[in-house]
């Protein structure tokens, strides 16, 4: 099942993708909720991030291998040992942006704007404490993340504040996909519908079971909590004004955005 958010009769509402249209709810996913007559055709609709998440969880730099090596090499620093217990961090959910939305570079910006294609985990129920065995008990589905980076920022500052979290920064959807097959994925990114990258979607140095077992140790997570799974290789070319980035992740859609520059 396809999940989305979109604005119908000026509010905010969840609806079932099915095809071409758009089924809309009564209630959401993560409660009870029925299906109503009303219907949207999907390439008209004015689709929302598929949610607003309580806290947005992020894997950092080291998910996975080729991509701490290409940020060693970007950043100039020595080689270091991959990690044996995996970073956990945070994103501003004021910097979300759905698909087909704008992202804006400052005009103070530099250069150096990558995209970073993710998976993005979606929990549907209250978890802690959770085992391995158990983690997935509490997933609702998976979504689509476009991690942007302002990569001069991000060597400067002794936080990610502004190189991760400017406005419009952290592109995610278009929708939770329930149904999905990790163990098939690929993740595709597009500029200008060429093809810049591409990598196995689940070959993580620590997966999602790992992550979420960690994470409920000492934090409960809460219905719509979004973990961002962090993205592989390098993240070349750096977007700039007039450009279209398309993330997307076989099994669950296309997650596109345009870019511009302030003046």
């Amino acid at each position: 099942m396809k999940w989305c958010r979109l604005q119908s009769s000026g509010k905010a509402v969840y609806g079932i993708v099915e095809g071409s249209q758009i089924i809309e709810a009564q209630g959401s996913p993560f409660a009870r909720y029925r299906r109503t007559s009303r219907k949207h055709a999907l390439r008209s609709a004015k689709l929302l991030v598929p949610v607003v998440p309580p806290t947005l969880y992020a894997s950092g730099v080291a998910n996975y291998q080729a991509h701490v090596d290409w940020a060693n090499a970007f950043f100039k620093r020595a080689p270091t040992p991959l990690p044996t217990r995996a970073d956990i961090g945070y994103r501003a959910t004021s910097a979300l942006l759905p698909h087909g939305g704008t992202i804006v570079i400052p005009k103070d910006a530099s250069d150096a704007i990558h995209y970073e294609n993710e998976l993005v985990v979606v929990v549907g129920k209250t978890a802690k404490h959770l085992s391995r065995d158990e983690a997935l008990s509490c997933v609702l589905g998976y979504t689509i993340g476009n991690d942007m980076s302002e990569r001069t920022w991000q060597g400067m500052d002794r936080t990610f504040w502004r190189s991760k979290n400017t406005d419009t920064f952290k592109p995610m959807g278009p929708w939770i996909e329930t149904d999905f097959d990790l163990g098939k994925a690929m993740s595709i990114t597009r500029i200008n519908g060429k093809e810049v990258s591409r990598f196995v979607t689940g070959k993580f140095l620590f997966d999602i079971q790992y992550y979420i077992s960690e994470i409920t140790k000492y934090v409960t997570l809460h219905p719509g909590d979004a973990i961002w799974m962090g993205t592989d290789g390098a993240t070349l070319p750096p977007l700039k004004h007039g450009d279209v980035v398309e993330c997307e992740i076989t099994g669950i859609g296309v997650l596109r955005n345009s870019v511009k520059r302030e003046k």
